[in-house]
């Protein structure tokens, strides 16, 4: 970005503004062992998948799947941005990630759940096991619950095997699962549960976190009185035992409310429920997201548009096989989980592994032990976690037998020294790396090389995969051409069946926050009027490879997980000293970036540290650990413009230790020495 653009855009722009503007990297090519047995290795895929073939082209996608009635139309595109996909097809996901394999695959791994206690014996989930669980749960969902087809249901559950079987017990019978990241408050979940209207919310006792048992249950009381307080109520709370049999929390449990899943599950052995066929467009899930105006917003997937392309971009671009041992890193909390650790891998009869704990716990030797005891083949991470493994144990991953043919990163730009280690450490000089980008919205990967065709380019998230056509616009809606080395805003030209439909109950904001800014036309129907403004900054070099640069709203992408701005701030102004607070992304070595937190309080107070951890624990309690502030920085005022706006660009120059330049035009520019001594 040139210098007179970053300036004038600096408020608009915060993360990218900070960002790291690598130089462009010499290719790494994948090796003649991968390329041979790759699932895609056709350059004539782009062809088949250019925009004169649009939409009829994702007819691919959708074929990968079982259908119970073949749909009539591909893209119903009458009433843009709202996509119908595969119009007039019945199917259910559940059917396809779980009855179909049986014929085959009955006796295979579905799920390695690999608890964090290396003294605990790992569980080895058979598809046969997995389609007597989920059926199990799915009777006791319908006849105890009374769920049906359209319902909502809140999960707030850890990374457990438990976790997939009730997310597919949910989608056999059709009802909409919102599952909540287990790290998030009781809080933040209960604010979920009023906006999707779960009557149910199914969580665990307990689970284990970097050495510790922690009591989950709390959580579940705090959330309910959470929604309660929004006006909503919750019936029924269901709890897995994290050991059946025996209770791990010191909770207890609410008469008339609260039910022992493991318990119950007696009542309902053997029984079996028909998949429920939906219409594809049907919803499958609700994923919240933080958004700028710190209400989260549920992103709605539908069944058909998202399964089918989670299935092709898992067996395309991450190269899965059935005889593979795929590991993906992340939360279910997060879509990373949903779409690559769940619904992708097990419509493609993969065996996934789920693992409980922190990779770093108890020290940075325990990933590759665990790929070396299953054999992983595929490894899936994000450049945090990468970031703390290269720090805590460089040498680590040499000590290990395990033999990765592919690596995934994903949710953050990744720095091309670590991409580098990764790749000659971890990936022992062999594996194949993809460096995906995508968001919860879109449901899969939208940037990323095809590991069998393209070399890959460290720090560079390569071109949009088959089907998806990027484009970057200026602020004006100007086209950048390729190769000008000028950032600008990345949309996608086109819709795609895996983005997502709406936002839960906000239609008018799900238009305005995505489609609004570049069309051309708000009377159009045609789709190609309605590009999709993804929210990040973009660079395309010469050779049509995507650099993302960050957010261009108020969003702190901290380890992966988007932030709102909003949220943070909120969450402090709870806190009755407070009266202004403003949050800045800062660059951090291993988690990208992290947020400071700058409050001025109410006249006649001092400033103190008893405050400080005050407005912490408030951030904390609101949201989750994940959005603790690195810094609480109290102010005698904030730097502002003459009509009162908080000068965000100025703190954030501040906290990464960089010029504010020009403050003369702010009301009060003798603020910023007194702000500098205070952030030191």
């Amino acid at each position: 970005m040139s210098e007179d653009n970053s300036s004038r855009h600096a408020v608009d722009v915060s993360e990218a503004q900070i960002a790291v503007h690598w130089r462009e990297e010499a290719y790494f090519s994948p090796s003649n062992r991968f390329i041979a047995q790759a699932n895609l290795t056709d350059p004539g895929v782009f062809e088949r998948f250019s925009l004169d073939k649009f939409p009829e082209c994702f007819k691919e996608f959708a074929d990968l799947l079982d259908w119970s009635k073949y749909w009539e139309t591909t893209l119903d595109a009458s009433n843009p941005p709202f996509w119908r996909w595969f119009v007039g097809g019945r199917i259910n996901a559940c059917h396809n990630c779980v009855d179909r394999h049986l014929a085959k695959h009955k006796n295979k791994t579905a799920i390695h759940f690999v608890p964090e206690p290396e003294s605990e014996a790992v569980q080895h989930l058979t598809y046969q096991e997995l389609f007597v669980r989920v059926n199990e749960l799915a009777a006791l969902l319908r006849d105890f619950c009374g769920l049906k087809a359209g319902d909502r249901v809140t999960l707030h559950m850890p990374m457990v095997a438990e976790l997939p079987i009730t997310m597919l017990a949910c989608a056999r019978l059709g009802v909409i699962h919102s599952q909540v990241f287990s790290g998030f408050s009781g809080k933040a979940c209960g604010s979920r549960i009023s906006d999707s209207e779960s009557r149910v919310l199914i969580t665990m006792d307990a689970y284990h976190r970097a050495g510790q048992l922690l009591d989950h249950k709390e959580k579940a009381d705090i959330a309910v009185v959470a929604a309660a307080e929004d006006g909503h109520r919750v019936d029924k709370v269901l709890i897995w035992q994290r050991y059946p049999g025996k209770t791990s929390s010191p909770t207890k449990l609410v008469p008339g409310r609260d039910v022992v899943i493991n318990e119950l599950l007696a009542t309902y052995r053997g029984q079996r429920v028909d998949p429920v066929q939906l219409p594809a467009e049907a919803p499958l899930f609700l994923m919240y997201t933080s958004g700028t105006t710190g209400r989260p917003k549920g992103c709605q997937h539908s069944i058909g548009g998202y399964l089918a392309y989670v299935t092709w971009t898992s067996k395309y671009i991450q190269d899965i096989h059935p005889e593979d041992v795929y590991w993906c890193m992340a939360d279910i909390g997060w879509i990373t989980g949903h779409s690559y650790i769940v619904y992708g891998p097990l419509a493609l009869a993969a065996s996934s592994v789920v693992f409980e704990g922190v990779p770093t716990h108890p020290d940075a030797g325990r990933p590759w032990r665990i790929a070396e005891s299953l054999d992983v083949n595929i490894f899936h991470t994000s450049p945090t976690a990468i970031r703390a493994l290269r720090r805590n144990g460089p040498d680590e991953p040499t000590k290990y037998q395990h033999h990765f043919k592919h690596m995934t990163t994903v949710g953050e730009p990744i720095e091309p020294e670590v991409w580098k280690w990764y790749h000659r450490v971890v990936g022992k000089g062999e594996a194949v790396i993809v460096d995906t980008w995508w968001q919860t919205e879109t449901g899969g990967f939208l940037c990323s090389t095809v590991p069998g065709i393209h070399p890959m380019k460290p720090g560079s998230a390569g071109p949009g995969i088959p089907g998806i056509h990027p484009v970057i616009y200026d602020d004006e809606g100007v086209e950048l051409p390729i190769g000008s080395g000028r950032a600008g805003n990345i949309c996608i030209r086109n819709p795609w069946p895996g983005a997502f439909q709406t936002i839960w109950k906000d239609p008018e904001r799900y238009v305005r926050q995505y489609y609004a800014r570049y069309c051309r036309d708000p009377n159009s129907k045609d789709w190609r009027d309605w590009p999709y403004l993804a929210g990040d900054g973009a660079v395309q070099a010469a050779d049509g490879y995507y650099r993302i640069l960050g957010r261009i709203d108020d969003v702190i992408n901290v380890a992966g997980h988007r932030l709102g701005t909003k949220e943070i701030e909120s969450a402090a102004l709870l806190v009755p000293e407070v009266v202004e607070a403003a949050v800045v992304p800062v660059a951090d070595e291993i988690k990208g970036k992290v947020p400071d937190l700058y409050v001025s309080l109410k006249p006649g107070l001092a400033a103190s540290a008893e405050i400080a951890n005050k407005i912490s624990a408030s951030v904390v309690s609101e949201i989750g650990a994940i959005a603790r502030p690195r810094h609480v920085i109290i102010v005698p005022d904030m730097p502002k413009t003459r009509s009162g706006k908080i000068m965000r660009r100025v703190l954030a120059a501040i906290s990464n230790g960089q010029d504010p330049g020009d403050v003369s035009t702010l009301a009060n520019p003798e603020v910023v020495d007194t702000i500098k001594g205070l952030a030191k």
